[in-house]
């Protein structure tokens, strides 16, 4: 396990930035210690490999959230497709590196380049290529449901107060439900919040419907990754929720 400051040592990615992935809930930590502590597993290591894969072909942290949190998510797809970008950007890096040579060499009496010479190195065409067909990829997969698009043109306008806002009104609503988790899942108080949190989602990234949602409950326990993280509140919360939406979704 590694604490925040421990995992920013390791990876270079900086203590505000892993604080802020917390928040925008991205990147969490597998447990927070009675003394605040952030404590990170290989898990969520290697999500954050992840993250900083999808971050080097230019997608927005919404759309990486998006992706890595889809059931159906392919690692090693994944990284297949990343490995092809990177040797597309290593080409054009050796490109440019011959280019300062054959530039340099110029300068002192060589053969002279040609303009088109001196630009070809900066050419993007091939990177761009690997970029647009894992966007496709994407968008293929989700970008035909309505809710896609309108969380997509949501999301893409949030500033990071935005986000902060957002994932503190999530987390008081989890909070709330949580203190409640001794009372009956069709309790009024109860019933209560599971409407803010549906609420929430329409608000914030896409129109909810009751159907989306008790499908989203479903997932909460169907789905370990769901599970486990929801559970980090408290063990069983995945289930109260699931319960407590059926609930809700059947009145």
């Amino acid at each position: 396990m590694y604490k925040v400051k421990e995992l920013a040592d390791l990876t270079g990615v900086s203590v505000r930035t892993l604080h802020h992935y917390d928040h925008i809930g991205l990147l969490s930590p597998e447990e927070i210690s009675a003394n605040g502590y952030r404590h990170y597993s290989d898990e969520q290591v290697s999500r954050l490999q992840q993250i900083l894969f999808f971050k080097e072909m230019d997608f927005s942290l919404s759309e990486i959230k998006r992706i890595l949190d889809d059931p159906g998510f392919d690692q090693e797809h994944a990284l297949r497709q990343h490995k092809k970008l990177l040797m597309e950007k290593k080409k054009r890096i050796e490109r440019m590196v011959l280019s300062v040579d054959r530039t340099l060499d110029s300068l002192q009496g060589g053969e002279q380049m040609t303009n088109e010479e001196r630009f070809k190195p900066f050419d993007r065409e091939e990177i761009n290529k690997h970029q647009q067909q894992y966007e496709k990829e994407v968008k293929q997969r989700w970008g035909n449901s309505e809710a896609y698009k309108e969380s997509k043109a949501k999301t893409s306008q949030y500033t990071d107060q935005d986000w902060q806002k957002i994932q503190n009104e999530s987390n008081e609503i989890d909070r709330q439900l949580v203190k409640r988790m001794d009372q009956d899942p069709g309790d009024a108080e109860v019933q209560e919040w599971i409407a803010k949190k549906q609420q929430h989602i329409t608000d914030y990234f896409y129109t909810c419907s009751d159907e989306m949602f008790r499908g989203l409950g479903d997932m909460y326990v169907n789905d370990p990754r769901f599970t486990k993280n929801l559970d980090k509140w408290k063990t069983g919360y995945a289930a109260f929720l699931q319960k407590a939406i059926r609930i809700y979704c059947s009145k």
